[in-house]
């Protein structure tokens, strides 16, 4: 068995063309769609990240605000920062990247952010929305795993899903969003930390790993036929890499998603999504 490959540079792109289209529509009406990151530091994983971000809000037509700050900034710099888009009328979504340099609260950050602002849809009152299944943000990465699966029609419905990584960035949120009455699957969310993690993986006819491990799941942890979502980005001395040995899975599984290529490009895709939506509830439409 050869795995079916889930492009997620193919799905993010159409939801660019969307998005694209939704900013268009606003700006014939003589309203503007603003982007903004908040970077701290130069950490090159980062920097990469952030320009990946712009370019493709750009590329969407949105408007897009860089604000970078020095590594020794303090809690009261990047709170400030925060609180200046807050109420900037020009930016609809912004993100502060992650990690921050050790010293700053990254929670504090998170907190101060306009929730209605959230493009990464981490904000408390964002994920209790979530929970409460009310209109809002949602998280970034959860949100692009479903538009992948949606994409090439993976069913989710009476499906058994095991989630390796208990996040609030992935794990957590995507558990809540894969059983809720739209997708009704059964989830199980496990970590590194598991016994018999590779017993649990192999119940799955939906696995998604976001452990930040690389290599953490092999041919032995997957159930033959299933689908893969491997959201690991590490880098190695060979390059970028996942949690899923992409190889030894790909004679067993079904579909898997591809390290880079698959989880990352719809990250910033949803990000642009969150955005768009914030600039349309503020116009009123």
């Amino acid at each position: 068995m050869t795995a079916r490959v889930l492009s997620g540079s193919e799905v993010a792109a159409a939801v660019r063309g969307e998005v694209a289209s939704r900013v268009a529509a606003l700006g014939a009406r003589g309203r503007a769609v603003g982007l903004a990151t908040v970077l701290v530091g130069d950490d090159p994983a980062s920097q990469v990240y952030v320009r990946g971000k712009h370019r493709a809000a750009r590329g969407a037509g949105m408007e897009s605000v860089d604000l970078v700050l020095p590594a020794y900034a303090s809690q009261l710099d990047v709170e400030r920062a925060v609180a200046e888009l807050n109420g900037d009328p020009s930016i609809d979504g912004f993100i502060v990247q992650l990690p921050l340099p050790g010293h700053l609260d990254a929670r504090r950050v998170l907190d101060a952010i306009d929730p209605d602002k959230d493009a990464d849809g981490l904000h408390p009152a964002n994920l209790g929305r979530l929970v409460l299944g009310e209109p809002g943000p949602r998280p970034a990465t959860p949100s692009g795993i479903l538009r992948i699966l949606d994409h090439y029609h993976v069913e989710t419905s009476g499906v058994e899903a095991v989630i390796v990584g208990r996040s609030f960035l992935v794990g957590r949120p995507l558990a809540l969003m894969l059983g809720d009455r739209e997708r009704n699957a059964t989830v199980t969310v496990a970590h590194t930390r598991t016994r018999d993690l590779a017993g649990v993986t192999r119940r799955a006819d939906l696995l998604v790993v976001a452990a930040g491990r690389a290599g953490l799941v092999g041919a032995e942890y997957v159930k033959p036929g299933a689908v893969v979502i491997d959201v690991g980005t590490n880098r190695t001395e060979e390059g970028l890499v996942g949690d899923v040995d992409f190889e030894s899975v790909s004679a067993v599984a079904g579909a898997i998603t591809p390290v880079p290529g698959g989880v990352g490009p719809m990250t910033i895709a949803s990000l642009l999504e969150n955005t768009v939506t914030a600039a349309e509830r503020a116009a009123g439409t």
